[in-house]
């Protein structure tokens, strides 16, 4: 949703995900900070997301920490990770790759991580050195993305 979608639209959220097709699986990504300032509407909200199934989107963007909220909603998680074309970005995915095993320890199913940043030719080179990891941490194999040349 647009920033300046806040609180105050809460029934708009709730009638949409109400009438949201319910075969259809749906993850929300809120972006106004009084989502997760006001504890009250952050709970009222999660719980509203909790009864009725619906994925919460958690944003890790390194000038916006307030909307790393780490609260799951379904036993989904969807992260949505936005690099800094800086080498913090490694120490951030590492630190992802911690949480994740904790989450997978307490009954995480499936796992949806978009990796995007402001020089998106970037992009694959911090998914290839995520998927790395996970794959080596979980036992997995996942393909790793290669560049148009092949590398």
């Amino acid at each position: 949703m647009h920033d300046n979608f806040g609180p105050k639209n809460f029934d708009r959220v709730e009638k949409f995900i109400n009438e949201f097709p319910k075969a259809i699986p749906l993850a929300i990504e809120l972006r106004n900070k009084d989502w997760f300032q006001n504890t009250a509407e952050a709970e009222r909200l999660y719980k509203l997301m909790e009864t009725k199934k619906k994925t919460n989107i958690i944003v890790d963007t390194a000038g916006r920490r307030d909307m790393l909220h780490m609260r799951l909603t379904t036993p989904k998680a969807f992260i949505r990770y936005v690099g800094a074309n800086h080498e913090s970005d490694y120490s951030r995915l590492d630190d992802w790759l911690k949480r994740i095993k904790k989450w997978r320890g307490e009954g995480l199913q499936e796992l949806y991580f978009f990796v995007h940043q402001n020089v998106e030719k970037e992009s694959p080179l911090l998914s290839a050195y995520f998927i790395k990891k996970l794959n080596k941490a979980f036992e997995l194999d996942i393909q790793i993305p290669k560049t148009l040349d092949g590398k």
